[in-house]
């Protein structure tokens, strides 16, 4: 089925809107022929912003809005058709640092969708999880992976009938806050040093384009209980830094010849490369050209749905999806790729964004 046509008079609520991914999506859904856009989000600076940007679409109604609050979460999806939830404590330091504040947002605020959105008959809830929530090492990713089980497990309770939820699993977007790529380009804008934990780090890196086409095309192909993961290119983190200094210094004034990178050393539970789907779900997991479907473990619950769109046809995959076992993107394809991000192409001469040293 095609985007437009799935969509087309549909009202359709994002939590974390203002987010980088949930302000994309926002645009990505205006784009298409909805009927509205419900945008929540607890950031009141970021949500005005998003609704300047916006101003001139009618279509889009911005709400200030806390996921750990039941009552106003059932008040904002009132006549709602689908649920993109992407609100959520993403930041492993502070997650680690804020347990409590990490649980009450990605665990209790993920149980809240699900009620609120059972409770309105909303037809579809998409959470978007992370690649932290496979084997987990740290509070963030566990509470993750706690929201992934949720989200499973909600199906069980409909009988073939009622909300259908299933997750999507994102590697690193690049530009996104926080990510690898703003980092960067701060540290080229200074002139350096570009900081790189492990010369043997590799990411999957996405961009925020590939990103919102995910979470669309996800939510059309949910039958309830299901992760999805796009497949993506592997980047060595040093190759990324070398391109990213090549590429974008003489932007900001520098030689990219007399910018240092230096090795810092992996941050605590930090992984060497970066794991999407896992050597157990393999066995339940589909490729569908370029999604990969990963089915709930306990089929045996979910035995009223019918997964054979996922099935038919389609190729199990073949052993765990993490990017230790895909082959590296060349230098080439890395200097191709960079343009693509919005961050990158902002600072290329000719974006009129005016930077200068």
């Amino acid at each position: 089925m095609q985007l437009d046509d799935f969509y087309r008079g549909r009202t359709v609520a994002v939590t974390g809107a203002a987010g980088t991914v949930g302000s994309a999506l926002v645009e990505a859904l205006l784009a298409l022929d909805v009927r509205h856009v419900f945008a929540l989000d607890n950031d009141e600076g970021a949500l005005f912003e998003l609704s300047d940007c916006l101003s001139h679409e009618p279509r889009l109604e911005t709400f200030l809005a806390d996921i750990a609050e039941l009552e106003s979460l059932r008040y904002f999806f009132s006549g709602v058709d689908f649920v993109f939830h992407a609100a959520a404590y993403k930041n492993v330091p502070v997650c680690e640092r804020s347990p409590s504040m990490a649980v009450r947002a990605n665990i209790i605020g993920t149980e809240n969708v699900i009620s609120a959105a059972r409770s309105n008959n909303v037809k579809r809830v998409l959470f978007t999880s992370s690649d932290k929530a496979v084997n987990p090492t740290n509070v963030m990713g566990t509470t993750k992976l706690m929201g992934e089980r949720l989200i499973t497990a909600a199906n069980s309770l409909n009988q073939g009938q009622g909300t259908i939820f299933a997750s999507t699993r994102f590697g690193n977007v690049a530009g996104s806050r926080g990510s690898v790529v703003p980092i960067f380009i701060r540290q080229i804008a200074k002139g350096g040093p570009v900081t790189i934990t492990d010369p043997r780090m590799t990411r999957f890196i996405m961009t925020l384009e590939q990103a919102t086409r995910l979470l669309l095309e996800s939510m059309i192909r949910a039958r309830g209980g299901e992760s999805f993961v796009t497949k993506m290119p592997v980047f060595r983190i040093p190759d990324l830094a070398a391109e990213m200094i090549d590429l974008i210094a003489p932007a900001f004034g520098h030689d990219p010849a007399r910018i240092d990178t230096v090795v810092t050393g992996p941050r605590p539970g930090e992984k060497m490369f970066e794991e999407l789907v896992t050597d157990e779900e393999v066995a339940r997991t589909y490729e569908e050209g370029e999604l990969l479907a990963v089915l709930p473990a306990f089929r045996n619950i979910y035995d009223e749905i019918d997964y054979s769109g996922h099935t038919a046809g389609h190729a199990r995959l073949e052993r765990a999806y993490h990017s230790g076992n895909e082959p590296s993107a060349t230098r080439d394809e890395i200097r191709a790729f960079l343009p693509q991000v919005g961050e990158i192409a902002d600072v290329l001469p000719g974006s009129g964004s005016g930077v200068s040293s």
